[in-house]
């Protein structure tokens, strides 16, 4: 399952540059699914609609930082544990209960944000 951050967020920024796939945005800033990954052109979402890669898409956050589920692998097939939640001094990298995911789909997510 995909990573969330928690209104506990302090906002200190040590999880975003953690991440291996740039799923963490600072609070009010537009994500797209290139952004620090190998896609271009057309891109299904966990939710069966597809978007440009390159598309930028409205904030999931505005005042604290953010996980793009789309994105996010928890660190799956780079590191041991996700790495946003290993830095977080706060603790509030946490699993996002709406997006249950299994390892082999989230190695296969992996693979096809870098192909």
């Amino acid at each position: 399952m995909a990573i969330k951050i928690t209104d506990e967020c302090i906002n200190c920024g040590a999880c975003e540059p953690e991440c291996p796939n740039n799923a963490i945005y600072e609070g009010g800033v537009e994500w797209a699914i290139a952004d620090g990954t190998s896609v271009k052109g057309s891109f299904t979402l966990m939710d069966g609609s597809t978007t440009d890669a390159g598309a930028r898409h409205q904030p999931i956050a505005v005042d604290s930082y953010y996980i793009v589920p789309n994105k996010c692998t928890e660190c799956q097939g780079f590191h041991e544990e996700p790495q946003c939640a290993a830095v977080c001094p706060v603790d509030c990298c946490v699993p996002d209960d709406m997006y249950k995911e299994t390892v082999d789909e989230l190695l296969e997510k992996k693979e096809k944000l870098h192909l």
